[in-house]
């Protein structure tokens, strides 16, 4: 079955891959009824504003639920490496990128698989952002690391700390948990995509 945006993969622009992302990851995080969408998403409410006029205009009602002076909320101690990592590996400086080196961030620290906390419909979509927002992160996670992992390692490799048991991922006994399927159901399941 074809991904339901399509094949247009071109880099960054209003097309349907990035409406489609933008659309998933904006009803997951609205959902969310114990913070605003700022602090959910990890951006401004300008950002927002941008963000929703160039991809899902019709969607700007989501703002009438965000204070006009609602912050992002505070950062955890990792997420500003981590949007600088994502920004740093970006595919060409866009704006879009920005959005979701914040979102990625911020959502990152929720409990389930990267692509749900997202509001994804599969693992496969995750890789179709990264391939086309940060393609250089695809290729240093060859292997199909798990994304949080693979984060973590790379923050951790920054600052000259080793965080694995083994020299190499071949002979780790935790390889599966690095590595392993990523099933589960997307939260978003009968929502808006």
């Amino acid at each position: 079955m074809p991904p339901p945006y399509g094949t247009d993969l071109s880099p960054c622009g209003t097309d349907s891959l990035d409406t489609y992302l933008f659309g998933r990851i904006l009803a997951l995080a609205a959902a969310d009824s114990t913070r605003p969408l700022t602090a959910a998403t990890g951006l401004s409410r300008a950002a927002l504003e941008r963000l929703l006029r160039r991809h899902l205009p019709d969607r700007l009602a989501l703002l009438d639920a965000v204070p006009v002076d609602a912050g992002t909320g505070e950062d955890a101690p990792e997420e500003p490496d981590l949007r600088q990592l994502l920004q740093e590996h970006g595919a060409t400086g866009a704006e879009e990128e920005v959005w979701l080196a914040a979102i990625v961030a911020r959502r990152s620290l929720e409990p389930n698989h990267l692509w749900q906390d997202l509001g994804l419909a599969s693992r496969a979509d995750l890789n179709a952002l990264f391939r086309r927002h940060f393609p250089a992160l695809v290729r240093r996670n060859a292997g199909d690391m798990k994304w949080k992992k693979f984060f973590y390692r790379e923050l951790c490799r920054r600052e000259g700390m080793l965080i694995c048991k083994s020299p190499n991922c071949e002979v780790c006994t935790d390889v599966h948990a690095c590595f392993g399927q990523e099933d589960g159901p997307a939260l978003l399941t009968g929502l808006w995509r």
